[in-house]
Parts: structure tokens; C-alpha cells; sequence
């Protein structure tokens, strides 16, 4: 079964075609970094519209690369929840005119449910049961699987995602944007252990995490409690060391919550999803938490960690199967 996937769910107008729920013809990223560093963040009008422009050449160019053309493919995945509601328009506009056009079936598919799901391309592994961490800018999620299609949300955040505070870090640090990236160059030179940041988990199980404790604890290490300084202040051994102590804290945290969901599931299998997942500290530290306990962990490919319509057309392969197919009325959903 040949499935074209849509991304357009935030800042990256993604295209992909799969084979089978596996093998990867195609997968082409257009990512608007540069479009939104002058401002820091996301500007979600400028994302829409950049997505707009992206859609078509972006589309082209992953039929060219798999050596298909829109009428080869058995389905149109596209991402319709969740996200900015702008960019998703676009994605889910694009793949209701060509399931229209082609009469081909559509599948919309869930952007977080595809995360985990990015450990099964190119790949031949069964990783369910599961537990998987999903952390990004927007998300910090624990979710216990019992197949690429059931999973229940048993951990969460409670204020900012792992991600997003990452990047007030970076900010406060006057690194650029994207945060996770630069905060992750910048503490390997620094010394993991120069400062104490809190560790802290909430929830009756201890499954829930929180963030904004830690990012104000930077905001006053490199500020003073009368915020009279700033990161241009500090040496540069000092900023390094920083961002340092808070990424240990921030792995730390993810590192422990999600062990502790494993065991309390009594799964032996660990899955990474997200963007934050690229980060090469929590990739390494979970990994060998996981072997010291004799669990698999299960970490994407870093080019299917950001969002990818790799992992919605691999998912939606699974969909298709179970008869999980949607018609044009379906809606995109923030």
C-alpha cells in the first residue's frame, strides 16, 4: 500500500510517501527556521502563509524523489490535529483536493500519535506494548501503548512543555533560535554538575512534569532575584556551565518519569518522539537508563524526530488497515 502524507501542523511544510507503513520512497522537509528567528518564535500568521507557498513545490518534490505521481498512491494522509489552526488548514486543504481530484480514500491523522510511531520506519521493529515519551515545543507527554493504535495518556506536563522551556532558556542566555538546538551546542562545554537545579515530579504517580520552577531558577542564576543583569554579563565558562546543569535537570526529569511509567506498566520497551528527542544528551542518558534496567529504547532517526509526514503516512497505513478512514467533512482541530 503506497500512502502520501501531509505535515503541516506548525512551523515545517513536510510531504512524504511510504510504502507499507515502512519503507520511506520520500521525505522532504521545508522548514521555516529562518523565517521566524528574527522574532523567536513561531509567529503562527507568517507560518500559514509560508506554508501556502511551500505546499505545492514541496509536493512535487517528493513524488520526483519516489518516482510517483499523486494517482499512484492507494491513500492521502494529512495531519489534522493538533497545531496551529492555520497551518493545519493548509495541510488539510491540500489533501481533501487531492482525494477529491484523484478519488483517493482520506486518513487523518493525530500529529502526537505519529511520534512514537516514527521508530517503525525503516525499520522492522514491533516496539508494542510501550511506554513513550513525546517532548517537543509543545508537548511533554507520557503514553502507554498497547499497539501503534491504542494509547492512553499517563503522564503530562502541568504548565510549560520541555521544549518551550528550552527556549526561554535560550533566551534568557541570549543564544539563537531554535533554543533546544543551541542550548544542546552550548552545555557540551559545559559542566553538568556546577549547579544544583531542582529535579521535581508531580501527579499522584509521579508521571507528571513541570518546568517553569527550573526556567525561572535560570532566569535567576543569570539575572539575580532583582533581574539587574543579563547573559552579556556572564562569562562565557559560566553561560556554558549554565545551560549545562539545566539541560542535566530537564533530562533528569524526563529521564526518571518515564522509567517510572515503564515499570509501573510493567513494559520492558521505551519509545522517544518529538522534537526534543533529537537532543543528544537525552537520547544517550535514556538509552542507558533503559539498558541498566534491561528495557529496550527505541529512538528515531534525528530526521524523523522534528515533525515529519514520514510517520503520518506510516501511521496512517496501520489506519487504513483498521478501517479508520476519514470523509471530506472531516475538520482540522487546534
Amino acid at each position: 500500500m503506497l500512502i502520501l502524507g501531509i505535515e503541516s501542523s506548525c512551523d515545517e511544510t513536510s510531504v512524504a510517501v511510504v510504502q507499507d507503513g515502512r519503507r520511506v520512497l520520500a521525505s522532504v522537509v521545508a522548514s521555516q527556521v529562518d523565517l521566524h528567528a528574527r522574532y523567536g518564535g513561531v509567529v503562527p500568521e507568517l507560518a500559514a502563509r509560508a506554508h501556502i507557498e511551500c505546499m505545492t513545490p514541496v509536493m512535487t518534490e517528493a513524488c520526483r524523489a519516489a518516482g510517483v505521481t499523486v494517482a499512484d498512491a492507494d491513500a492521502i494522509a494529512v495531519v489534522n490535529t493538533p497545531g496551529l489552526i492555520g497551518s493545519l488548514l493548509i495541510g488539510v486543504t491540500a489533501a481533501k483536493t487531492l482525494a477529491w481530484l484523484h478519488g483517493k480514500p482520506l486518513v487523518a491523522v493525530n500529529h502526537i500519535q505519529a511520534h512514537p510511531y516514527a521508530v517503525c520506519l525503516d525499520s522492522d521493529i514491533e516496539p508494542w506494548p510501550c511506554v513513550s515519551l513525546v517532548v517537543s515545543g509543545g508537548h511533554t507527554t507520557l503514553y502507554h501503548h498497547a499497539g501503534p493504535l491504542q494509547m492512553q495518556r499517563i503522564g503530562r506536563t502541568v504548565d510549560d512543555a520541555a521544549g518551550e522551556a528550552f527556549d526561554k532558556v535560550a533566551a534568557i542566555l541570549d543564544l539563537p533560535y531554535p533554543g533546544g538546538p543551541s542550548v544542546d551546542r552550548l552545555a557540551r562545554r559545559g559542566n553538568p554538575r556546577a549547579i544544583a537545579f531542582k529535579r521535581s515530579a508531580v501527579g499522584p504517580e509521579q508521571l507528571d512534569f513541570s518546568f517553569s520552577g527550573i526556567k525561572t531558577a535560570v532566569l535567576y542564576e543569570v539575572c539575580g532575584h532583582d533581574l539587574s543583569r543579563t547573559a552579556a554579563e556572564m562569562a562565557d565558562d559560566r553561560k556554558a556551565d549554565v545551560a549545562a546543569s539545566f539541560q542535566e535537570a530537564v533530562v533528569d526529569m524526563l529521564v526518571a518519569n518515564t522509567l517510572r511509567a515503564a515499570e509501573s506498566r510493567a513494559v520492558d520497551t521505551i519509545i522517544l518522539g518529538g522534537g526534543v528527542s533529537a537532543n543528544g544528551r537525552l537520547r544517550e542518558k535514556m538509552a542507558e537508563a533503559a539498558r541498566r534496567r534491561g528495557m529496550a529504547c527505541h529512538v528515531p532517526p534525528l530526521k524523523y524526530c522534528t515533525d515529519n509526514a514520514a510517520m503520518v503516512a506510516g501511521l496512517a497505513h496501520v489506519m487504513m488497515r483498521a478501517g479508520l478512514v476519514a470523509d471530506l467533512a472531516f475538520e482540522a482541530k487546534a
